[in-house]
C-alpha cells in the first residue's frame, strides 16, 4: 500500500512539473494622498479603475484634508499627492518635496445652507461679505476645521473681512467639525446651518442633506486641483516612475475625458485644466 501511495505522489509531482510555468507579473501599487472631496464626490471611483486598466498600476488612496495630505508627501509616506490649495502646493514645490506639479482640474466653492436662508445671503455678490453677514446675524455655521483646502479657503475669507476666529467662541453659532466635506454637509443639513463646500461634493450629497446653494458664481471662488509626485531626491524609496505615470495620465486626453465623465444631472462635477481668472 505504501508503495502505491509513493508511486501516486511521484506521478502527481511529475505531472505538476510537466505543466508550463505561468508568468506572474508583480502588481504595481502606489500610494496617493488626496483631499476628501476627490473621493466623496465619487471622482476617484470613476477615474482610477480606468488608469489601472490602461497601465496596470493600482492606486491605494489615503483620503484626508489637503494639509494632512501634503504632510504625508513631505514625510515620504506616499508617492504622490492630489490636493487643492495652491499657496500650499507652491510651498510644497519650493521646498523640493514635489518633483513636478500639474494643473489637473477645477470646480468652485459655494456657500450652502437651509432653504429659508435665515441670514438673508441670497443675492450677495461677494463670498467674504456673505460670511460677514453670517457673523453679524450669529447664524449657525459649520466649519471643516481640519486644515483641508476648503478650510483654508474659509479662513482666507474670514480674514478678508477682518474677523479673527481666535476670539470667536466655538460651539455657539460657529462649530468646528474636524471632519471631511461629506460629514460636514450632513451635519449642516441636520442643524440647518451654513457651510462652505466644494461644488463637486455638494452635488454628490445634495439629495441627502436638504440644503440649497445660497451663494455661488461670485469672484474668487474657483477651486483648482494640482497633482505632485513626491521628489525621489528627498525620499529615494518612493515609486516615482509609477507616480509620474499617474500624473501624466490624469492630464492626458484619456484622463481628462475620464474626469468629464463624472456627471450629476448632466453636468460634470469637475472641469479639466486651469480655471479662468476671476
Amino acid at each position: 500500500m505504501m508503495r502505491k501511495i509513493l508511486i501516486g505522489l511521484l506521478l502527481l509531482a511529475g505531472a505538476a512539473s510537466a505543466q508550463p510555468a505561468k508568468a506572474h507579473k508583480a502588481a504595481i501599487e502606489i500610494r496617493m494622498a488626496t483631499t476628501t472631496s476627490t473621493e466623496a464626490s465619487g471622482l476617484l471611483g470613476v477615474i482610477l479603475p480606468l488608469f489601472t486598466r490602461d497601465t496596470g498600476i493600482h492606486v491605494h488612496v489615503i483620503s484626508v484634508g489637503t494639509g494632512q495630505a501634503l504632510k504625508l508627501g513631505e514625510r515620504g509616506d506616499v508617492d504622490i499627492v492630489l490636493v487643492h490649495s495652491r499657496p500650499d502646493e507652491d510651498k510644497f514645490m519650493a521646498q523640493g518635496f514635489g518633483s513636478v506639479r500639474y494643473d489637473v482640474m477645477y470646480n468652485d466653492f459655494i456657500i450652502v445652507g437651509a432653504k429659508s436662508d435665515p441670514a438673508k445671503l441670497r443675492g450677495l455678490k461677494n463670498a467674504a461679505s456673505a460670511l460677514k453677514t453670517i457673523f453679524d446675524a450669529q447664524a449657525k455655521f459649520i466649519s471643516r476645521g481640519d486644515d483641508s483646502g476648503t478650510h483654508k479657503k474659509e479662513l482666507a475669507l474670514w480674514k478678508e473681512v477682518g474677523i479673527d476666529l481666535k476670539i470667536v467662541p466655538k460651539g455657539g453659532w460657529y462649530i468646528e467639525a474636524g471632519q471631511g466635506m461629506g460629514e460636514v454637509l450632513a451635519m449642516a443639513g441636520n442643524l440647518q446651518a451654513y457651510t462652505l463646500s466644494d461644488r463637486g461634493t455638494f452635488n454628490a450629497y445634495r439629495g441627502r442633506v436638504g440644503l440649497d446653494v445660497i451663494v455661488s458664481e461670485v469672484p474668487g471662488l474657483f477651486n483648482p486641483y494640482g497633482i505632485m509626485p513626491v521628489n525621489p531626491a528627498k525620499h529615494p524609496h518612493v515609486n516615482h516612475a509609477a507616480a509620474m505615470k499617474l500624473a501624466d495620465w490624469i492630464v492626458s486626453p484619456a484622463g481628462r475625458q475620464a474626469i468629464l465623465s463624472l456627471k450629476i444631472d448632466g453636468q460634470p462635477l469637475f472641469t479639466p485644466g486651469v480655471p479662468p481668472k476671476s
